[in-house]
């Protein structure tokens, strides 16, 4: 049975990748920062999943930041496979915290790398990096490919793009089985309600039942390639059952404006996006990524991969989830109080 570590587990992408790899056999063990409340959501239905069997799933306390924890965890679980998703991987917040975003998301990258050394695990594990599409920034060429020079525009990107190359050294310094994966923005009901995809979709279904009169969002021109998260971790995977390590972009080659990701969601709804949208100028980063678009060639040629759910069908699937999310929360509104 082969036996899988996964940083940032209770994320959106830890948890559907963790889905997949019980449904594939795996061993799945999980490192969860200690929180005064429970972060555990997205992963507590694999626990009671026959299908999944949720006793191959085991969570450790562990950190980024906490270098030590990291090499005794490996050495004493010795996983044939480590997915580095863990990361404070908002780009708006990266701005407001840019030290402590390049600590996790950059040295965190260093710390496992380093650990799996320490560990004398380099023969043995196989290494996937999430990278990221905002290492391409202000982009030199449309669409991006696995050749496009980095311009990253933001401290979440310059730190992202640290890792990366980090991950390349180790590749060639060491000889150890490490790939990237530049994924593109990648969304599903799973995401985190802070991120501009789910929150319009979260407005619409608490506006549809009238828990909610408007939503506030930045720029509404900025283009991104917008995949279903559920299918990238499939790539994620693939790419560490290739005999040789490598780097890929994963994306759909199309891109949409926020515009148009409004325009889709209030339209699900049978709502007309334009009363209801409204600009607020903190929403603004101070520097903008314009334009993102990236052509996932490479994998298709090489792993077979290419996304199937495209722009429509992910703005649907996520609009459908959060209106039956805001039925259950109006439905709780109208119960009389527990005395």
């Amino acid at each position: 049975m082969k036996k899988a570590l996964i940083t940032g587990i209770t994320g959106q992408d830890g948890s559907y990748l963790a889905e997949l790899l019980l449904a594939k056999g795996y061993e799945v063990h999980g490192v969860i920062r200690r929180s005064s409340t429970f972060n555990t959501s997205r992963i507590d239905h694999l626990y009671s999943d026959p299908h999944l069997n949720g006793v191959r799933l085991f969570l450790h306390y562990g950190d980024l930041a906490d270098s030590v924890q990291m090499v005794k965890l490996l050495y004493q679980l010795q996983p044939d496979e480590v997915y580095n998703l863990g990361a404070q991987s908002h780009v708006r917040v990266s701005f407001d915290v840019p030290e402590y975003t390049g600590d996790v998301v950059g040295l965190g990258a260093q710390r496992i790398l380093e650990a799996i050394r320490e560990a004398g695990l380099v023969e043995k594990v196989r290494y996937y990096q999430a990278s990221s599409s905002e290492m391409f920034g202000k982009v030199q060429e449309v669409p991006q490919t696995e050749k496009t020079p980095f311009w990253p525009r933001s401290p979440y990107g310059c730190a992202k793009m640290y890792a990366y190359w980090l991950t390349v050294n180790y590749r060639e310094s060491y000889n150890l089985h490490a790939s990237n994966g530049i994924l593109f923005n990648h969304e599903s009901p799973r995401r985190g309600e802070t991120f501009v995809t789910r929150k319009i979709t979260r407005a619409v279904g608490r506006i549809k039942l009238g828990l909610q009169d408007s939503i506030y969002l930045g720029n509404l021109d900025a283009q991104r390639d917008w995949g279903y998260a559920k299918e990238y971790v499939e790539m994620m995977w693939m790419m560490l059952q290739q005999d040789k390590a490598d780097d890929y972009v994963v994306g759909t080659n199309e891109t949409h404006s926020v515009k148009e990701f409004c325009q889709v969601a209030f339209a699900r709804a049978g709502l007309d996006w334009e009363k209801y949208v409204k600009y607020d100028a903190r929403y603004e980063r101070p520097a903008e990524v314009e334009l993102l678009i990236g052509d996932p060639a490479k994998a298709k040629k090489q792993l077979g991969w290419e996304p199937k759910v495209k722009f429509k069908e992910l703005v649907e699937i996520m609009v459908d989830h959060d209106i039956e999310l805001a039925k259950r929360e109006a439905q709780i509104a109208k119960l009389p109080p527990i005395l």
